[in-house]
């Protein structure tokens, strides 16, 4: 039966037991961290063959650089093919870089900003500037953009993406909406996948401003946590099916698949874009870390080497996202006080707590020592209209931590709902 069909003196019952539960889990005196989508130390330790695949007498790449040396801005080729295959992108047209994907969507912003699009439009930063966010979503996306002048939009997901109605409306009709975020696959935090008539939809729609970008964040395109699982979309080719060949900016990296701070990130854009990019990107690197691509290069081999080696990963975090569907399952369900998904892939499960209580929630769990990530992090400006949104990131604690955090997540959940309903009677 749902609390909220209660009446007033068995609320008050089930808040007393409320209350009692979450006394006793906070008697334990833990101190666990379910807030940002880390691998374990289990996942790092898969890639540690990274550390000696380069040794001093051996770092030439296949098609003969010395990576030790400058240049190369493009990043080593044999890498860029794997990756390629995987990412559905063209070799030519995919960049590797650094390891981090959000300092490559810093720079393509920045360089927007800075000196316009490959349309030769005028710079950004020139204009007023919008930026489209799908909610919930990736907090540091939002940052980045509010960071550089942009007005945060929000737009709402179903099933299958971006509400598109709502997208082709606000693109049709305002010239200062210069893109939009998009996690494709599995998306940062709601797991949702976007299907292919969403995204034919999003590369043809008609936009007021000509030098609109949909920054295709694909973060998660190769972290699947079961079988059969979602295939990448060649999103460039139904962007030059539909007449828009420059729409779309590419993003990924390695940063979940080796170790998180010593990856390989890609950005992978048109012929026009890539040479838009490259251009301005030589005025301030002479090449990237070769030596790192280097290593990934014979760690992996080919592009079946990857997918073996995310095999391994999900069957590590496989077993977390299943606790934290069987405990809520156990303990919340039923009772009309919040829902969650159950993603196929990716990091995060989202759990949508009664209206008015993700705050408490949040607070609650710290004061029993779960840091969670703060209310509202998955909306633009961290306002959560309805104050509901609770992202969990089960992916770096050990399985039983997972299942001791997400147990007291639970017993803050129901003990929130029952003060809310309490106060609303």
């Amino acid at each position: 039966m749902s609390l909220s069909d209660l009446s007033r003196s068995e609320l008050e019952a089930e808040l007393t037991r409320a209350h009692a539960d979450y006394e006793a889990f906070a008697g334990r005196g833990l101190a666990l961290d379910i807030t940002r989508g880390k691998p374990s130390v289990q996942q790092l330790d898969l890639a540690d063959a990274l550390l000696t695949s380069v040794t001093g007498d051996d770092c030439t790449s296949p098609s003969g650089v010395d990576v030790r040396n400058y240049g190369g801005l493009e990043g080593l080729i044999e890498l860029r093919e794997i990756f390629a295959e995987l990412l559905k992108v063209p070799a030519a047209q995919l960049l590797a870089q650094g390891n981090s994907s959000l300092t490559l969507m810093h720079q393509a912003l920045s360089f927007a900003c800075l000196f316009g699009t490959s349309a030769g439009t005028t710079p950004w930063a020139q204009q007023p500037r919008r930026i489209l966010c799908p909610v919930p979503g990736y907090d540091r996306h939002f940052g980045l953009a509010e960071a550089l002048g942009f007005e945060l939009v929000s737009v709402e997901m179903d099933a299958d993406g971006p509400v598109i109605e709502q997208v082709e409306e606000l693109v049709a009709t305002d010239p200062t909406i210069k893109g939009m975020w998009l996690v494709p696959l599995y998306s940062n935090p709601t797991g949702i996948t976007i299907s292919e008539d969403r995204a034919r939809r999003l590369v043809d729609m008609k936009t007021v401003a000509e030098d609109f970008k949909l920054l295709w964040d694909n973060a998660y395109a190769l972290h699947h946590l079961s079988e059969p699982h979602a295939e990448v979309l060649d999103i460039l080719a139904l962007a030059a099916a539909a007449g828009n060949p420059d729409r779309v900016w590419i993003f990924a990296s390695t940063s979940k698949v080796t170790h998180a701070g010593a990856g390989v990130a890609f950005f992978g854009a048109s012929e026009a874009d890539v040479a838009w990019f490259t251009g301005h990107l030589g005025a301030g690197s002479i090449g990237p870390d070769k030596v790192n691509q280097l290593r990934h290069l014979r760690f992996f081999g080919d592009a079946a080497g990857v997918v073996e080696h995310m095999k391994a990963h999900a069957a590590i975090l496989r077993p977390k996202f299943e606790a934290v569907t069987r405990i809520l399952s156990d303990r919340l369900g039923g009772d009309g006080i919040a829902t969650w998904t159950e993603p196929k892939g990716g990091y995060f499960v989202t759990v949508s707590v009664l209206p008015g209580t993700a705050d408490r929630v949040v607070e609650l769990a710290a004061d029993a020592g779960v840091k969670l990530t703060p209310a509202g992090s998955t909306h633009p400006y961290k306002l959560d209209p309805d104050n509901r949104v609770i992202r969990v990131a089960p992916s770096m604690p050990t399985l039983a931590e997972v299942e001791t955090a997400v147990e007291g997540f639970a017993a803050c959940v129901r003990l929130a709902a029952c003060e809310k309903l309490l106060a609303a009677d």
